[in-house]
Order: C-alpha cells, then structure tokens, then sequence
C-alpha cells in the first residue's frame, strides 16, 4: 500500500476527529466550543409565560432520603432552577457563569442545581472547580411546567411563580440583561 501526501491528510483528520469525538480532549474541546457560543437567554414574552402548578416538589442534597427539602418552601420568590450532569460538556460550559452569578445574587435569589448524575462525581466535580453551588438530587415528580427532555435546561421563576426564562443548552448566566431582570424580578412585590 502506498501512502500518498492525500492519505496521510485524511489519516490525520480522522484521527483528530477520533480524539475529539472520543477522548477526554474532545469533552474539554466540547466545553470551550459552548462557551464560546454561548449568548444570554432570551426572556419570554408574558403571552408564553406559564405558571407552576404546584410547588410540591421534593429534593435532597444527597442520595438519601434522609435530607429531604420540599420546593414548596420557595413559593412566592424569584427562583433560577437549572438540570444538569457533570457529563454534559454543555452544563459544564456555563458553570462558570452561573458561579459568578450565585455569588452575587445567593441572598435574593433561590438557586437550585438539579444533578442528573452520581452524587460522588458531582462532589468531585465541585471541589475541582471551587463552585458553591446548591446542588440537589431529584425525590419526587417535578411539576409539568419544569419537564424538558434534553440538559442543560434552566429556568427563571418570578415571584407568582411565572416562568420568565426557559433555557435549553448553554447559555451566559452572567450577562448584565439577566442581571437587570433579575433585580427587576426581585424588586417586584
């Protein structure tokens, strides 16, 4: 077999696509990418805005149930509730984003970081990366209004409980139009 200057071009391609595709370098380049194209989320329009139909909603923030925290307790203020996994080189591309954002708002807003993931691996993860962040672990049926078929999704409650942001893929936590809105949200009666 001989190799040409065309074979080996497309070796090389292949073989870099490979490890993009399929290797620890790939999930990082995954990440970069959606940093990159990552943009602040849009708010919905008040005629697409729909409102949670119960609150009744039961986390933990381990894998137990032993440390049961029922949503109900966050009915009547401004909420950021966001799925995700460790996994998802989406969901890890905007942490860095949502952290900055917690540090500013964690007393006026309530964050809830929802793991669709091993309770070990989220810690690791955590530590890793010096975040904060809230994280819980599903215990019950979230409400109707939250379900989404793909992560990351994230969402932004007003105080009636109106979803005003639904969010699918990565987006840029930090931009100062979610910041506006969410102290407009949170000065509101």
């Amino acid at each position: 077999m001989k190799f040409t200057k065309e074979k080996i071009k497309n070796a090389v391609v292949i073989i870099a696509v490979g490890v993009l595709l399929f290797t620890p370098v790939g999930f990082h380049f995954k990440v970069f990418v959606n940093r990159i194209i990552s943009f602040s989320p849009d708010v919905l329009e008040a005629s697409n805005q729909t409102k949670l139909s119960s609150y009744n909603w039961h986390l933990s923030s381990d894998n137990k149930r032993s440390d049961i925290h029922n949503f109900k307790v966050h009915e009547g203020k401004v909420v950021l509730i966001n799925f995700w996994a460790t996994w998802c080189p989406p969901c890890v591309a905007e942490m860095p984003s949502f952290q900055a954002l917690y540090n500013d708002y964690k007393d006026d807003v309530i964050f809830v970081f929802v793991a669709n993931d091993e309770k070990k691996n989220v810690d690791t993860y955590l530590v890793k990366k010096d975040y904060s962040l809230p994280v819980f672990y599903e215990k019950s049926k979230r409400p109707i209004e939250l379900t989404s078929g793909s992560i990351p999704t994230t969402y932004i409650l007003d105080k009636s409980g109106a979803i005003v942001v639904k969010e699918k893929g990565a987006a840029d936590w930090n931009s100062d139009m979610i910041r506006q809105l969410l102290d407009t949200l949170i000065a509101e009666k």
